[in-house]
């Protein structure tokens, strides 16, 4: 079943339909399973296909996928049974014919032929493949890109959304006090990465955990200089610094946070960034409230930071919500300079001001919602370096 009343589905429907006629689009083809999930409720891990939904100005929304995901569509979606569409199997991952060709069978049938057609070209699941084929069997047609147009209507929660932020919240309280209990040095970092899955997934009574959109990224001593790194089987160094950038997550809805935690005792540098990173944060919720830019919050904190002499030249937070691997961003607003985004209340961001050095590396972060009074952390877990001898 889906997991909102079908009246907001509809309110989420009518703002992408707002949209698509300022931009004379008559058909969306959605391929981000973010968006995908968003408009009609679908939740499935068949991403590695190609799939889709389409949405006219109109008509229900029709569900276009993968034959033996049509149940699993009937499962999930609110639309009727008759809206969803499965191609064969001979489709997938065929060099000579691509899933494409039969939706443009449907197009053709619909009398879609000749519209003008929005397609998400920059999305990691729609691929130059899909475009060629839907240009050579829709010749007649126009294509826009649509990129985005989708997401940004997702950027103002609703109360429902809200809610479930609010309890992937309460998951990644779970599972910082599950590291700090359990990490020690000689700990083999496998060995913490499971305790970080486990806790996060078992979640709390009442409130079982999703898996989230990244895995949990745990870099240690100099690995942690470069923001990306993940595990290995590698025991855990005494007197080492390791930031945790992970996120509880309930029904796709994601809460991230990063912490670092020290084994031992903790260099000057770490204890000097540490206060440079926490005034700068605190800037940065200071600026963001409603009425502010997105830029405010990250002039906030580059002013704050370059007090202590230092600097950081990308963004220092981004756009939060119902996500799907490879990233639980949702690719719209970011807190960087020239961002002009109104902040407004019920925005959720991740407001991520790490620092990278090059030989290591802190992280203290805070998930957000703007309120009418300011910005209001969703999760509560200690804003400071971890230590632990």
């Amino acid at each position: 079943m889906p997991l909102f009343e079908k009246e907001e589905y509809d309110i989420r429907l009518a703002k992408v339909r707002k949209s698509m006629d300022e931009k004379k689009i008559d058909v969306l083809i959605v391929t981000d399973p973010s968006n995908m999930s968003w408009l009609t409720g679908y939740d499935g891990w068949s991403f590695y296909v190609h799939q889709c939904i389409v949405l006219t100005l109109e008509r229900e929304p029709l569900w276009f996928g993968r034959e033996m995901d049509a149940n699993g569509a009937k499962r999930t979606v609110f639309m009727k049974n008759e809206n969803i569409i499965g191609y064969a199997d001979d489709y997938v991952q065929n060099p000579f014919k691509h899933p494409m060709d039969f939706l443009s069978v449907i197009f053709r049938e619909k009398g879609w032929a000749k519209k003008n057609i929005g397609v998400e070209k920059d999305n990691y699941y729609f691929t130059a493949s899909c475009l060629e084929s839907l240009q050579k069997n829709l010749p007649e047609s126009s294509f826009t890109d649509s990129t985005g147009l989708v997401n940004w209507q997702r950027i103002v929660k609703s109360s429902q959304e809200l809610e479930y932020m609010r309890k992937a919240a309460r998951i990644v309280e779970k599972m910082y006090e599950r590291i700090l209990e359990v990490i020690t040095p000689g700990m083999r970092k496998n060995d913490l990465v499971a305790e970080i899955y486990h806790s996060g997934i078992s979640g709390l009574q009442g409130v079982g955990g999703d898996y989230p959109a990244i895995v949990p990224v745990t870099p240690t001593g100099a690995d942690a200089s470069a923001p990306h790194l993940t595990w290995n089987d590698e025991k855990i160094p005494d007197n080492s610094g390791t930031f945790f950038e992970i996120a509880g997550c309930y029904r796709r809805y994601h809460c991230p946070l990063c912490r670092t935690v020290y084994l031992g005792a903790p260099p000057k540098k770490y204890i000097d960034v540490e206060k440079a990173v926490l005034d700068g944060i605190e800037s940065g919720l200071n600026a963001a409230r409603p009425g502010n830019h997105a830029e405010d919050i990250e002039a906030a904190w580059r002013v704050s930071i370059a007090k202590y002499g230092f600097d950081k030249t990308s963004r220092c937070g981004y756009a939060i919500g119902l996500s799907y691997p490879p990233d639980w961003g949702e690719r719209t607003v970011s807190f960087r300079q020239g961002d002009k985004t109104l902040l407004e209340p019920n925005m959720t961001f991740h407001f991520m001001p790490a620092l990278w050095f090059d030989d290591w590396g802190i992280e203290i972060t805070e998930s957000i919602v703007i309120t009418e009074k300011g910005a209001e952390p969703l999760a509560n877990v200690p804003r400071k370096l971890f230590v632990k001898g």
